[in-house]
């Protein structure tokens, strides 16, 4: 097999990214309400993480700052221009060249900034760069047409950074476009809920998340494309941060691990448990929590439904039935709900009481060899 193409994700930041997978229905209402001409000034974009929320919300700032241009939106000497069937918009436009390379006037983003040490976005988004935001909506359009203000991760903000968000959406200035994307909308304010219009994004298919590997790692083997649209679940985002963390063969490692209950090969399981946290990798120790967390979650469901779920590997759909079989014999599937959520308890204790991750993931797989008993 061919050396992978490094994933460059700078290419593939929103910004840059003109290509948006699925979300029809909402790319639909966006237009339906620039084309109304009474395009509300403010709109809640939520949905999974990694399913397209910021790469929609640009896509969107892209169509607003290209079409709200003077010219382009009352068509000068030519009269009014065809109204838009989507949002599509030339990347090789002016306005678009200069969102690319974060230097349009007109467009404000905040985020969370990179964690050079956890390999991650932090957490919280800071009041500070929430508080940028009336300032440049009360300046004078630089290219005489909208304003644009994306906030991305804005259910990361505390109260005050929510309300100072609030007050700007009591009173915007005209010809302003106020995008928020949020993975848990319900995490906003209430009074943030009633002044925007909200845009729920599902998750996307298997075929759409795989047609996006492809898109991303051309050369990444069309087994490993499939696993990771299921470990995704509708999420190219997490699919591809399990990727280069190196998740498949962690998964593989993981499995093979799970393959000697009901009783653990302690010597595998440390020699797993040294893999993990060789070279004390961020990366590595995130994806491991989430594959444990999600491979029991849905092991507590299959044991809920008497289904067999998909096979992420070849092989394990034979260790799922063995160990959900032994459950049924002990009349004890619900202890894989216990041990679901004993186990992500841990994890999140771990990241955030800073406990020993080795002592940490040992009593994990102690637990599961305990439920499989």
């Amino acid at each position: 097999m061919s050396a992978e193409t490094p994933f460059d994700a700078e290419t593939y930041h929103p910004r840059r990214n003109t290509h948006l997978e699925g979300h029809s229905a909402a790319q639909a209402l966006l237009l339906e309400s620039w084309n109304s001409g009474r395009m509300h000034h403010a709109w809640l974009i939520g949905g999974p993480p990694g399913v397209g929320k910021a790469t929609l919300a640009y896509r969107m700032a892209r169509f607003v700052l290209v079409k709200g241009l003077p010219g382009e939106a009352d068509g000068g000497l030519f009269g009014p221009p065809p109204t838009p069937t989507s949002l599509n918009v030339d990347p090789e436009h002016p306005a678009c060249r200069r969102i690319a390379a974060s230097g349009h006037a007109d467009l404000l983003t905040i985020q969370r900034t990179w964690d050079e040490k956890r390999k991650r976005y932090k957490r919280d988004l800071p009041v500070d760069e929430v508080r940028k935001i009336a300032p440049f909506l009360h300046l004078t359009s630089a290219e005489g047409g909208w304003r644009v203000v994306i906030v991305d991760g804005a259910d990361q903000l505390n109260t005050s950074g929510q309300n100072a968000i609030l007050k700007i959406l009591e009173e915007p200035p005209p010809k302003t476009l106020i995008l928020l994307v949020a993975d848990n909308v319900g995490a906003m304010l209430p009074t943030i809920r009633s002044r925007t219009r909200k845009l729920m994004l599902e998750p996307l298919s298997e075929a759409q998340v795989k047609s996006l590997l492809f898109r991303y790692q051309p050369d990444m083997a069309d087994g490993d494309r499939t696993a990771l649209a299921r470990l995704g679940e509708g999420s190219v985002g997490k699919a591809l941060e399990l990727h280069h963390a190196g998740g498949m063969d962690l998964y593989k490692a993981m499995l093979g691990v799970f393959d000697t209950l009901p009783r653990l090969d302690i010597l595998g399981a440390y020699a797993f448990i040294d893999a993990v946290l060789r070279g004390n990798d961020e990366a590595s120790w995130a994806a491991i929590s989430e594959l444990i967390g999600w491979w029991l979650g849905r092991i507590a469901r299959a044991a809920a439904r008497g289904t067999i779920p998909p096979e992420v590997v070849p092989g394990e759909a034979a260790l799922v039935h063995r160990l959900m079989q032994g459950s049924l014999r002990a009349g004890r599937l619900d202890r894989w709900v216990e041990v679901w959520e004993n186990t992500n308890h841990l994890f999140s204790k771990a990241d955030h009481a800073s406990l020993d991750r080795r002592q940490t993931l040992m009593g994990v797989l102690m637990q599961i060899e305990a439920a499989s008993a």
